[in-house]
């Protein structure tokens, strides 16, 4: 189901819950929601409403018709390389904010399998790897 996005500070700023494999129509949401935005490229819960550490990122061409989506249930930045000063958009934010993003990211997050959640860890680079991040912040309730 496609859901509103949500610019309420105050839930953007609320640390997110750890999520559960019970979270999985959340997860659906979040795929769907991220689906029908022009020019995005990943997505937390709290974003559409939901206070749970989980967020969807797109992998590849955000222009192709059904691009590759990855979800994540509980990421957390394990390794971080090479730091450079950005300017970052958000969906739910108006203005573009100056912040720190690095170049190259391990991440650590648990994705649902057979109606279970299940250890990854995965590194990811640059464009990627500035999403990872920018979710990673959503589910910390911490706004760029």
């Amino acid at each position: 189901m496609i859901r509103e996005l949500v610019r309420d500070e105050a839930i953007l700023s609320t640390p997110c819950e750890k999520a559960t494999a019970d979270d999985a129509q959340l997860a659906e949401d979040l795929v769907d929601t991220l689906k029908s935005l022009d020019d995005a490229v990943c997505l937390a819960a709290n974003q559409i409403g939901e206070t749970k550490q989980v967020a969807a990122i797109i992998l590849g061409d955000t222009d192709a018709d059904d691009p590759e989506i990855l979800v994540l249930f509980n990421p957390v930045m394990k390794r971080a390389l090479y730091p450079v000063k950005i300017e970052e958009e958000c969906l739910t934010l108006d203005e573009p904010h100056k912040v720190t993003r690095f170049g190259k990211v391990t991440v650590a997050y648990e994705q649902l399998v057979d109606g279970k959640l299940v250890a990854r860890k995965t590194e990811f680079a640059i464009d990627p790897a500035q999403a990872v991040q920018h979710v990673i912040d959503h589910c910390k309730g911490k706004l760029v």
